[in-house]
């Protein structure tokens, strides 16, 4: 996940948060997002969904 990450990190521009759906799904009740689609990474035999995260929702 690690490496996942690094390469999430080097796809995204300044101040942008892009996660992975495994980690989306963790935190979808906490996060609005916008799907980016698939992402054609170094190290990864398949592109990987990803999001990029707009806010953290307001909690009550």
């Amino acid at each position: 996940m690690t490496n996942l990450a690094a390469r999430l990190c080097g796809e995204a521009r300044g101040g942008q948060i892009l996660v992975s759906r495994r980690l989306y799904t963790s935190v979808e009740d906490l996060v609005e997002v916008e799907p980016l689609g698939e992402l054609t990474l170094r190290g990864f035999a398949r592109p990987v969904t990803a999001f990029n995260v707009l806010r953290v929702r307001a909690t009550a």
